[in-house]
């Protein structure tokens, strides 16, 4: 018997959240008569108190088009792994338990887990302590198996490409090269997708370690040619052939190392090979993470949100909803958060880019 279930997003946050988090309202509600409960700022919410309230209709009417969670979300609440400030000193505890005794004391019968490999990962470690819960796969950087596409990638690509159409008319004017640092942390989808749709000359991902020469050659060869400019995207994680990614300095407190910072390094890379060059460079950053979702983000969260709650109903807990040939289907947390899904390098992304003439590093 299910009578109460939770929800929560965790992670980054992502253009579609709260399309999802609608969809499981609804569907629990009208379809089978059950209580929901939102869940705020991630896991956090089930480790301090004061975070949990009631979802209903009214809560989740006009959220569709939102960017963002109504939730809230967090990176830095692994309950495996939880940071504390002890007499100003940082110290660390495993506060897992807790977090399945007060999905009891909640009454929760399941929980939907909205969230990417991190997040997921914590789901399947507590659901070996009794945690009965359900997956809903959420990365703009779309790097999660067992999955074809995870929902907020396809609006972060098309937001890089409308920067992308925006800074050619500025590197064409000025006769500059212009550099475009997209997310997607180990993973080169957004890049790549985003490079072949926006034009890009050059496009660098992690899963091909780049030869600063090629970069210069293809620049110095566009000139030549009378073309005075060049487009460069390059995802936050790549690197050199034989070098390292290029991580921020300051890491917040909970939280990972953060990638970023290539953009600069290539610019300076470049100049120091070309001083004729005149390189400026974009970050992208958060911009892919804002903002309305795409029609196909709001409908694909819309599915695999409804999913989640009829996998719930079916008993199948310890599963996440995933696309499969247009198909929602259900595969174990524990398959999907096995390794990251990367750009395939006989892929034919890859061989579109290079038919092109795109350079690959």
């Amino acid at each position: 018997m299910i009578n109460r279930i939770g929800v929560l997003t965790g992670g980054g946050d992502c253009p579609g959240l709260n399309a999802v988090i609608r969809a499981v309202v609804k569907t629990a509600i009208n379809e089978y008569g059950w209580d929901v409960l939102g869940i705020e700022d991630g896991f956090e919410g089930l480790i301090q108190p004061g975070k949990v309230r009631p979802l209903g209709l009214d809560d989740v009417r006009g959220i569709l088009a939102r960017g963002g969670t109504i939730l809230g979300t967090t990176n830095r609440a692994n309950p495996f792994a939880y940071e504390v400030s002890v007499d100003g000193e940082m110290r660390v505890f495993d506060v897992s338990d807790d977090v399945v005794r007060h999905a009891q004391i909640l009454g929760l019968d399941a929980l939907v887990v909205i969230g990417g490999d991190g997040s997921l990962r914590i789901t399947h470690e507590l659901s070996q302590k009794g945690l009965k819960a359900v997956g809903v796969p959420k990365t703009i950087d779309n790097d999660l198996s067992e999955t074809n596409v995870t929902f907020g990638f396809d609006t972060a690509v098309n937001t890089a490409v409308g920067a992308l159409d925006r800074l050619h008319t500025t590197a064409e004017s000025h006769h500059r090269a212009l550099i475009l640092e997209v997310m997607g942390r180990d993973a080169g989808w957004i890049a790549l997708q985003a490079g072949i749709a926006g034009d890009a000359d050059v496009i660098l991902i992690p899963e091909i370690p780049y030869d600063l020469m090629h970069v210069v050659e293809k620049v110095v060869a566009r000139s030549r040619s009378g073309v005075k400019y060049s487009i460069i995207v390059v995802a936050e994680g790549a690197r050199p052939v034989g070098g390292a990614a290029v991580y921020q300095e300051r890491r917040e407190v909970g939280a990972e190392r953060r990638l970023g910072g290539i953009g600069a390094a290539l610019a300076e890379q470049l100049r120091a090979q070309n001083n004729a060059v005149e390189v400026r460079v974009t970050v992208l950053g958060h911009l892919q993470r804002g903002g309305s979702p795409t029609a196909f983000d709001r409908l694909l969260a819309t599915r695999f949100g409804a999913m989640a709650v009829r996998l719930i109903a079916d008993g199948r807990l310890g599963y996440m909803v995933a696309l499969r040939d247009e198909q929602i289907v259900s595969v174990p947390i524990a398959a999907a958060v096995a390794a990251q899904k990367l750009v395939p390098l006989d892929s034919d992304i890859l061989q579109t880019a290079r038919a092109l003439g795109i350079c690959l590093g």
